[in-house]
């Protein structure tokens, strides 16, 4: 592979990937190794999110504005937001680089839809992670399990808020707008 060269995506994963995306497969490694042109509606990349390393206020972007990324068909974009994974933490399941697309109806609060779910959320202490969120022992309190088997999970959390994962997107087929 030459320098600055993308690496395509494995088959199988190129497969699943056009299956839910109802795009071929030859449509899914065109957009990994970067072709076609940059068009539709883009949507915020509003910032990083780890699950075992702890990133600080992550949506550092407003909707709208920050860097932009061309929307995955499906998602609609006035209402989607991305995050970019930072670290390896939740290898092999995302990858550094790779972005989650969320919507967050409001600012504040954990809808019922999240329970069980992977969701991007944050903490009372404004940090950010990607975990899988569960009821607490108490009311107001979270148990975010972690993607990453051998990870620490953590018990009874208050969160500001958590919004299910709609869409992971490796880092190959996110189309960037410069």
């Amino acid at each position: 592979m030459l320098a600055g060269e993308s690496k395509s995506p494995k088959l199988s994963s190129a497969m699943a990937i056009a299956a839910a995306l109802n795009m071929t497969v030859e449509e899914v490694t065109t957009l990994a190794q970067g072709g076609g042109a940059v068009s539709g509606p883009t949507v915020s990349i509003v910032g990083t999110v780890g699950a075992g390393a702890r990133v600080p206020v992550f949506e550092v972007y407003e909707p709208g504005s920050g860097p932009q990324v061309v929307c995955p068909p499906g998602l609609d974009p006035r209402s989607v937001v991305a995050v970019e994974i930072e670290g390896d933490s939740m290898e092999p399941v995302y990858s550094a680089g790779d972005l989650l697309f969320y919507t967050r109806a409001t600012h504040d609060g954990v809808p019922s839809e999240a329970i069980g779910r992977r969701c991007v959320c944050e903490c009372e202490d404004g940090l950010g992670w990607v975990k899988q969120v569960k009821l607490g022992t108490a009311p107001g309190l979270f148990n975010l399990i972690s993607i990453n088997p051998q990870a620490d999970n953590q018990h009874d959390v208050r969160l500001k808020w958590a919004a299910p994962v709609l869409l992971h997107w490796p880092k190959e087929l996110a189309r960037r707008v410069e």
